[in-house]
């Protein structure tokens, strides 16, 4: 084995001082390795999870690991031609999942980790991630501030943030109503919903009528959606971790038809949960499975996944499938296997979806790709395809890049590697 550079020598040096202040005592779980040849004669190469295995968050996290455990099989198993692994470990809240990240780094050695089912986790581990020299990826997380005023060179952003579906979503909500109610969840993202929707609804000249924030793990909003009626909001927008609740007790209090509902970054198992009576809402997402406008990769990865599991995949499969593929590209266009030239060549990293490009754009490491806004189907006949996709794609690359927002608007300044 060649010695490594100085540079790489004293980014090893500084992440392990980090590491050994840092104190981490959470457990991690190992996901079953596939190893092909002879694995003795290489050292295993190890990639991170850090995602939710319990508490509000645990069904997108399950998705999201079993989406990235897809991609890696589709690549056997090995990067750069070497016996790989897949480590998880918990999200519980932001102080459990410094401690789990920082244990990856330090005790299992991986060289890459993808992790953060919330916005607020995904902040605290990123600041791990920048002061370990390690690169992370965000595949869930959609508050602003991930790729705004706290970006920094090592952390990279999956989904779009909050300001951005609110640009996909307000010709569609301004329509219904010009005044709005919100219930959010008390964590970042649900304050970005407020304050960003807000924003919205009072240049259009509408108002905001009522807020109310919820603890992140609350199951019952019905004293919430009862002041929301009393209002008479003409739209009722979702900051909450989980909008199953929110349309149960929308059907159950008389309001599902009466007033509308909406909520950005809503994940298909929250929807898929609910009742199809309780079916109801405009959703800002990413992706959908049976979006018209799907790239071939993605037609040909929901037919394989149809064909395995029986259903469709969600929305937050298909973001850790999406993530792990974008990380191992970056790898084999790095070839290498040192983290900071890999969190290069995630900066570098281009390719096409359907047409258009799709990069971590270097100014922030926010991923540029299209949204979907879709309305959901009252009582749809098929339980899985439940939403009419209203509009998709920008038009060309510039169009894309303005969506994401200017340099100026998204407020990051970038540190050097």
């Amino acid at each position: 084995m060649s010695s490594k550079p100085k540079h790489a020598q004293d980014a090893a040096t500084a992440r392990r001082d980090f590491l050994r202040k840092s104190g981490a005592v959470a457990a991690v779980a190992s996901l079953p390795a596939f190893y092909i040849g002879s694995a003795a004669a290489q050292e295993t190469l190890k990639i991170g999870m850090v995602l939710a295995k319990q508490g509000p968050f645990a069904l997108q996290g399950g998705d999201l690991t079993a989406g990235m455990q897809l991609a890696f099989n589709e690549a056997a198993g090995k990067v750069l031609g070497r016996p790989a692994e897949l480590v998880w470990a918990d999200e519980p809240n932001p102080q459990g999942a410094v401690q789990n990240i920082t244990k990856l780094i330090e005790e299992q050695k991986v060289i890459a980790v993808i992790g953060g089912t919330s916005s607020a986790t995904s902040l605290a581990m990123g600041a791990v991630a920048q002061r370990a020299r390690i690169p992370f990826i965000t595949p869930n997380a959609a508050a602003r501030e991930i790729t705004g005023k706290d970006c920094n060179p090592f952390m990279f952003r999956m989904p779009a943030t909050v300001p951005v579906y609110a640009k996909a979503m307000a010709p569609h909500l301004l329509a219904l109503g010009k005044k709005w109610y919100f219930i959010a969840g008390a964590f970042a993202f649900g304050e970005d919903v407020i304050s960003t929707f807000s924003e919205i609804v009072n240049a259009a000249g509408g108002t905001v009528v009522g807020v109310d924030r919820a603890p992140v793990g609350t199951t019952d909003y019905s004293s919430f959606v009862l002041k929301a009626r009393a209002a008479k909001p003409d739209v009722v927008i979702s900051g909450a971790a989980n909008v199953e609740p929110l349309l149960k007790q929308f059907k159950q209090l008389g309001l599902t038809g009466r007033i509308a509902l909406a909520g950005p970054a809503v994940s298909d198992t929250d929807l898929w949960s609910a009742s199809p009576e309780a079916l109801t809402g405009v959703y800002g997402k990413t992706w959908y499975y049976n979006d018209p406008n799907n790239s071939p990769q993605e037609k040909a990865f929901v037919r394989a996944y149809i064909a395995k599991e029986g259903r469709p995949p969600s929305d937050r499969v298909f973001f850790g499938w999406h993530a792990m593929r974008l990380l191992l590209a970056a790898m084999q266009n790095a070839n290498s296997a040192e983290p900071l030239r890999i969190t290069k060549a995630l900066e570098e990293l281009k390719l096409d979806d359907g047409g258009l490009p799709l990069s971590f754009r270097k100014s922030d490491h926010q991923l540029l790709r299209r949204l979907v806004v879709a309305s959901a189907r009252a009582n749809p006949a098929d339980k899985w395809d439940i939403l009419d996709v209203k509009t998709t794609r920008p038009a060309n690359a510039q169009a894309l890049d303005e969506m994401y927002g200017s340099q100026a608007e998204v407020g990051c300044k970038m540190a050097p590697l």
